[in-house]
Parts: C-alpha cells; structure tokens; sequence
C-alpha cells in the first residue's frame, strides 16, 4: 500500500517512458523524411550532373540500397525525386506519361525549361492531397545549365550553381558551397557531385 501511495505521488521507479518526450518524437517526424533521401545537383561549363543515395528506408531502418531516385526524362532532362518512395514512383510515372503525350501532340522533344513548368504544374494540381515529394530537375537547353527545385505544392526555385533537397538537405548545401566551383568541366564536376 505504501508502494502504491508512492507512485501516485511521483516518488516511485516508473518504468514508462517521458509522455513529452514521446510526443516530442511523434511531431519532428515528416512524412518527408520517413524514407530517407538526398539528391544533389550541380552545374558546370556545359554540362549539368545530378546525384542522389540509392538507401530504402523505413525510418533509421535500411531496406534496400538499390532505390531509384534519379531518372532520365530524356537526353538533356534529369529529375531527382526525394520524399516518400511511393510518390516517388507514382509521380516519375506520371511525369513519363506527360512527356510521352508531349511528344505525340507536338512532334518535338521537351525543352528543360518548359518541364521545369510541366513538373510545377503537376505538383500545384494536387495541392489539397499533394505528393510527399521534393523534386530537382537538371537540364541542359542551348549549351545552358537549367537547375531548380521544388516544394511538395509546385513553388520552383531557379538556381544558376546548384541545387539540393531530402532529409540531408542542410548537409549537402554546406558541402556544396564548399566543393563547388564555377565552369567545371565534366570529369570535375562528377567527382564534386559524388
């Protein structure tokens, strides 16, 4: 009886966990962020390259390590979906069947530039349900290096040396304003993204 005063007092040994901490631990986790990804890309003097992990995960558990989160839309255009892997591959599938309907109304290729708007379009038409997503589109059109990312809701940012996104993100943009350095040829600019 006087263990059972003790505890309801608060003296006693609990053996449960801190309710707030829990709580803490259930709010920081992002749906963004439950299967892991890091994707990166960078220009050089003529030339784009982008990079992502190839890790599965379900939270800090690995799965797989042969995940694809870079595809190429086609010879100038490179898109690197970061966020949750079943978006990611509905939302690559989607992308495929867009441009492959581009190319039959319009009897031509794609720019860089009017994908970059394809993929915010498709981002901002699912805005109330959105994909867990968080794109990077690397391209070349004339000779010029096309890099931006996106929000889960289509927002793109343009950038003109690199760009990141996925549960790395801060890590990456530390390395790449240190690593990066302007008109990099191809070999320089590989082993900088890698």
């Amino acid at each position: 009886e006087e263990t059972k005063e003790r505890r309801r007092k608060g003296k006693g040994k609990q053996n449960k966990a801190n309710p707030e901490t829990k709580t803490k631990q259930k709010k920081d986790m992002s749906i963004f962020e439950y299967n892991g990804s890091a994707v990166v890309s960078m220009a050089g003097k003529g030339c784009v390259a982008i990079a992502a992990d190839r890790r599965f995960g379900i939270q800090n558990q690995t799965v797989a390590t042969n995940f694809q989160r870079v595809f190429r839309m086609q010879d100038n255009i490179y898109i690197g979906l970061s966020g949750l892997a079943t978006d990611v591959q509905t939302f690559h599938a989607i992308l495929e069947r867009k441009m492959n309907l581009f190319k039959l109304k319009e009897e031509r290729e794609m720019t860089p530039t009017q994908f970059t708007h394809l993929v915010s379009h498709q981002l901002y038409k699912r805005r109330f349900g959105p994909f867990f997503v968080a794109p990077v589109v690397a391209g070349l059109e004339n000779g010029k290096a096309i890099l931006c990312n996106y929000d889960s809701i289509g927002c793109l940012s343009m950038d003109d040396e690199w760009t990141t996104a996925g549960t790395a993100d801060e890590f990456l943009m530390g390395a790449c304003e240190s690593l990066y350095q302007a008109d990099q040829e191809p070999e320089e600019l590989f082993g900088t993204v890698s």
